[in-house]
């Protein structure tokens, strides 16, 4: 049986190894959790530096919050993704560490529910 209810399509290859699923159950509202391995500056953890589109380049309504103690940003979408249709996951370079280092690139991710 398949226990992975997250298709994911595409990943930047830097970061490909680090994508895991640990999913219990299956909703249409998955909330990405990204972990860092520095605190990030907060005021750089915001919708323009992280966000979910199609592949049309549609974004979706997301809510975005950083547990500054266990250095990880959730990505909750605000409405529920479409079934089979494929989205990208994009986290820019414009997030930074609280010393103000830039991330080194940016990280894609496409996936499909």
């Amino acid at each position: 049986m398949n226990n992975n209810f997250l298709n994911i399509e595409a990943v930047s290859d830097e970061v490909q190894s680090k994508v895991k699923q640990t999913l219990k159950f299956r909703t249409g509202n998955f909330v990405w959790r990204v972990k860092f391995s520095s605190p990030l500056n907060p005021a750089t953890v915001n919708n323009r530096n992280l966000y979910v589109t199609t592949l049309n380049q549609v974004p979706l309504k997301t809510h975005i919050s950083y547990d500054s103690i266990n250095q990880y940003i959730e990505i909750e979408p605000l409405e529920p993704y479409t079934e089979n249709e494929s989205y990208i996951l994009t986290i820019t370079q414009n997030v930074k560490s609280v010393g103000g280092k830039n991330l080194k690139k940016s990280v894609q991710l496409q996936f499909k529910i």
